[in-house]
């Protein structure tokens, strides 16, 4: 009885988690490009645009700066020893 309404709960469980696909609409994009950070996190010149603060950061970029894709605030990719990753900082 209890096997059963374990696997109940589990095939219940599934079909609530089936994932579904979302178009943005045309005012989502930013620039002419999409909003996600594959299309715009990129290096120009010896600073990188479009950075997402508190996430890794290639190795190229450690000890350079980087703009936010939203708040176009400025960043720097550091390592700290409390948290052993490069990451985007506030500069």
């Amino acid at each position: 009885m209890l096997r059963r309404l374990l696997v109940s709960a589990a095939l219940v469980g599934s079909a609530l988690a089936i994932p579904v696909a979302v178009s943005l609409p045309a005012s989502a994009s930013v620039q002419g490009h999409a909003s996600t950070a594959a299309s715009c996190y990129k290096q120009q010149g010896t600073h990188w645009v479009c950075i997402t603060p508190g996430a890794f950061c290639p190795k190229a970029a450690h000890q350079r700066y980087g703009y936010a894709k939203v708040t176009n605030r400025k960043y720097k990719c550091i390592y700290k020893s409390s948290d052993p990753y490069w990451r985007w900082r506030r500069a």
